[in-house]
């Protein structure tokens, strides 16, 4: 009987793949690849440049010598600025063809305020009214490509808080990457959202988090890559989000998308030796599904 479990993946930046320059040491490909698959992880996103190829073709190939397939990736994108419009619109159909000829299914956008993603401010109510035009837009383009657009709430961008995530829901009908550590930092309970926006829900990103680290970096004190070098996001079950009742929540409903062990991490201390490092937390997690979470999700089941 398939559960949930089946339809756990994983993603490079739990390894520590980030293009952020000073993130930490990057772990070769193969070797996060075999890890991965070794986990009997299935699929995985794409991560920063420069980790899997750049030709769809190469990246489906490369995947498929361990028998993993694409989900989709991250595609920061400004939505808000009516000056930007043709460069998002060319840059969401070249990443959206990518991402179909590389066999993926998912197109998780995040709204920057600019490419170099700048601090946000507050949106005018043109710019809001802007934005909500683009993500149907967006939509479209997807759909024209047999993708579905998520959109990520994340930190620093302009869907960071429990107000913009409201803001978002109420102004347009996109779908959400839920992320439950973005979205416990930014103050949305990843519970209540499961559940009073289920049908909304396209993707999940497994998250935990160390809340007591988050006020210096909302309040721009800190950045969050100083926050996770610090230990900002835990291993599953370790931290300060229900994820066992998100997991609950959604399928108790009827979810039937993946959950990616999004586990933002650094190393900052050379490369660790093999069987050794991120895996390492990764298997904690991994365990944690398996040996709490998914007790839970069946007495649940049972009790419906």
């Amino acid at each position: 009987m398939s559960t949930f479990l089946d339809r756990v993946a994983s993603a490079p930046i739990s390894w520590g793949i980030c293009e952020v320059p000073g993130w930490g040491a990057m772990l070769p490909t193969p070797r996060v690849l075999t890890e991965m698959s070794g986990l009997g992880l299935p699929a995985t996103e794409l991560g920063a440049p420069g980790f899997l190829p750049t030709s769809p073709e190469d990246v489906r190939a490369t995947l498929g010598e361990y028998d993993m397939t694409l989900i989709g990736g991250f595609t920061p994108l400004v939505l808000h600025n009516p000056d930007f419009r043709e460069t998002t619109i060319t840059e969401a159909h070249r990443v959206a063809d990518l991402f179909k000829r590389a066999g993926a299914t998912e197109f998780i956008s995040a709204i920057v305020v600019d490419p170099d993603w700048s601090v946000p401010t507050p949106l005018t109510a043109d710019e809001r009214k802007h934005m909500m035009e683009m993500f149907g837009i967006v939509d479209e383009i997807c759909a024209e490509y047999g993708l579905n657009q998520v959109m990520h709430s994340h930190v620093q961008t302009v869907i960071e808080t429990k107000d913009d995530i409201d803001m978002v829901l109420n102004g347009c009908d996109v779908n959400f990457c839920l992320d439950t550590g973005h979205m416990a930092i930014g103050g949305q309970d990843p519970v209540e959202f499961a559940k009073k926006a289920f049908d909304r829900v396209g993707h999940v990103h497994l998250k935990d988090v160390d809340l007591s680290l988050v006020p210096p970096v909302l309040a721009r004190q800190k950045s969050l890559m100083a926050a996770t070098q610090e230990g900002l996001f835990t291993p599953l079950g370790q931290g300060d989000v229900d994820i066992a009742g998100v997991v609950e929540a959604l399928e108790s409903r009827g979810y039937d998308g993946w959950y990616v062990i999004e586990q933002d991490t650094a190393i900052t201390d050379g490369l660790p030796a093999e069987g050794e490092g991120p895996i390492a937390q990764i298997v904690t997690s991994l365990d944690y599904l398996r040996d709490t979470v998914a007790p839970k999700v069946a007495s649940a089941d049972a009790a419906h």
